[in-house]
């Protein structure tokens, strides 16, 4: 009895905090417009470092171009060291931008190492001019 009332506890604070983290309100509406755009600590590296270099949970910045979809979340991006398969979730994507394959972007990543290989999650894109 104690483990269903406190099962349905929790299900009720995720539920908050779900619904609390999709809010899209105007404080929210008018921070995502500008954005920081001032120095990064995270590094700059080429695909062929990160490939090479990325340890797990670290976050790069790769500067180069996204040459094709590959089906889902997938992407290849490429730069003049090499190419590497990246995971882009449709709403990483600025909105009302489409993305040519022959325009420069920077992309955040995140390093996710586990057992069964590595991927690379891109947490941000920023189209360069």
């Amino acid at each position: 009895m104690k483990r269903f009332v406190v099962a349905s506890l929790s299900g009720s604070l995720l539920l908050s905090a779900t619904t609390f983290a999709q809010y899209t309100g105007p404080a929210q509406e008018a921070a995502a417009g500008t954005g920081y755009q001032g120095p990064s600590s995270i590094p700059t590296m080429t695909a062929a470092q990160l490939v090479a270099e990325g340890r797990d949970d670290q976050y790069a910045r790769l500067q180069g171009n996204i040459v094709s979809h590959d089906g889902g979340h997938e992407y290849t991006f490429a730069d003049s060291s090499g190419r590497v398969t990246v995971e882009i979730a449709g709403n990483r994507f600025p909105a009302g931008q489409p993305i040519a394959a022959d325009q420069r972007v920077e992309l955040v990543v995140e390093v996710d190492k586990d057992v069964l290989g590595t991927e690379f999650e891109v947490e941000k894109i920023r189209v360069l001019r």
